[in-house]
């Protein structure tokens, strides 16, 4: 329980961090944003894999239309 709460938490963070990057406030560049993406996802794949590796596996080759979204802020005001 603990590990998806923390999860989460690091979820609505990186959201917040793309939101102000957006909206003109971002103290984090894009650049950075990408790594805390991808390390969130190497996460969020290691904990599904064991448990559910389709599951797992779909995530991993969603990795760069999710991104794709995140950075586009046309796309990103859409979520």
């Amino acid at each position: 329980m603990f590990t998806k709460l923390s999860l989460k938490n690091q979820v609505d963070d990186l959201l917040a961090q793309f939101k102000a990057f957006h909206n003109g406030g971002a103290r984090v560049p894009l650049g950075e944003l990408r790594q805390k993406f991808e390390l969130l996802l190497v996460k969020v794949v290691t904990l599904l894999q064991d448990d559910d590796p389709s599951l797992a596996a779909a995530v991993s080759s969603s990795r760069e239309p999710i991104w794709d979204v995140l950075s586009d802020p046309k796309k990103f005001a859409t979520i």
